[in-house]
């Protein structure tokens, strides 16, 4: 049986592939590879669609949130208060720039609790900085994180790496907080033909030092200032988003939404809880749903053999992984981080899904645990 997939790159590259090769061809031409025109020209057009006044291009998302921690003065030593749901890489960040990480809870939306947040900042001064992400591409509240940030001294740097296009009360994510991150990993929004990731700012101080620890650490040509890192957005992966990509967002981004309208019509009062945002515009980026009535492993092979491949984001909360073991701290029992770790399925939602197999998805759905 044919699979309804999360992604069909293949479907991506019929729609995109003349601009894509003129993109290829202009970077070829050009006969400049690394941190050139193109890299230099998509920041700025980035930066303007984020409504953002500063985009350094760094090699991947966790690139971005690493340089963002140690650019917005987190040391080694302090601590960091995130969320345990989420890929690994927002703690990975945390620990490569040599801090602690403190996990606080979530809400139902699978985002941050931000109450919880706050009382765990105001409880332990050692927090220097605090790093939500806008999980599923749902965004968090702008006023409650300007609030934790400004009442309490600490550095908010926002993890995007799902949120392009989400925004909230008209502040686009990203947008609050002294730096934030995202990723271009293909299946992002806004994906790259590879690995990428972007470093938002609206600190001129924090973009500058971030174009130096990109590069090295380097100020100018062969003088290093600091410990810096190998992680250059290329010359090829820009050129491509900026002619191919980046153009194409906002109808992603629609047909994302008209996708999980669908989804949430159809799906209302049956077992599979569709996990809401909690106010704004999501992105999208994953269409999350809470398993009410059996087990979720069981639930989601069932839909397999009904033709849908879901994904499971994320299993594992972060501080019960075995590369965080000895490190960072605990606030409370993450109860509903837990739950929705268990429960949690993702459905096939890109924008080049088609309506019949939207239709197909809901109908696996609706057969298997209606």
């Amino acid at each position: 049986m044919k699979q309804v997939a999360p992604n069909d790159f293949a479907r991506q590259w019929d729609d995109i592939a003349a601009d894509a090769l003129d993109a290829v061809d202009r970077v070829g031409r050009s006969g400049w590879l690394i941190l050139g025109g193109e890299v230099e020209a998509f920041e700025q057009e980035l930066a303007e669609w984020w409504e953002i006044p500063h985009a350094v291009g760094v090699a991947s998302g966790l690139d971005a949130l690493e340089i963002a921690l140690r650019c917005t003065g987190v040391e080694p030593g302090d601590k960091v208060l995130t969320t345990p749901l989420t890929a690994f890489a927002t703690t990975l960040a945390i620990l490569r720039a040599g801090a602690e990480p403190v996990w606080c809870d979530v809400d139902i939306t699978g985002g941050l609790d931000l109450e919880q947040a706050t009382t765990a900042v105001a409880d332990d001064p050692a927090i220097k900085a605090v790093l939500p992400v806008h999980l599923f591409g749902h965004p968090l509240d702008p006023g409650a994180l300007r609030r934790l940030g400004s009442d309490h001294d600490v550095a908010v740097i926002e993890d995007c790496a799902q949120s392009a296009g989400a925004s909230r009360d008209g502040k686009p994510t990203g947008t609050v907080g002294v730096a934030a991150a995202t990723s271009l990993y293909p299946t992002k929004n806004l994906g790259a033909m590879g690995d990428g990731g972007v470093l938002l700012t609206s600190d001129s101080e924090v973009a500058a030092r971030a174009r130096n620890m990109r590069d090295y650490g380097q100020s100018s040509r062969y003088q290093h200032d600091e410990q810096g890192l190998n992680s250059r957005l290329d010359e090829l992966q820009a050129a491509i988003l900026r002619s191919a990509m980046l153009p194409r967002l906002e109808r992603f981004l629609e047909r994302r939404e008209e996708i999980a309208k669908r989804y949430d019509e159809a799906l209302q009062g049956s077992a599979l809880r569709p996990i809401p945002a909690g106010g704004g515009r999501s992105a999208r980026h994953l269409y999350p749903i809470e398993v009410m009535e059996g087990d979720t492993a069981a639930v989601a092979k069932a839909l397999k053999q009904a033709g849908v491949s879901v994904g499971r984001h994320y299993p594992f909360v972060c501080p019960d992984q075995g590369a965080a073991s000895g490190r960072g701290t605990v606030v409370g029992k993450l109860d509903v981080a837990r739950r929705l770790a268990q429960r949690e399925l993702s459905l096939p939602i890109h924008p080049y899904l088609h309506d019949e197999e939207v239709e197909v998805v809901i109908a696996a759905c609706l057969e298997v645990l209606g």
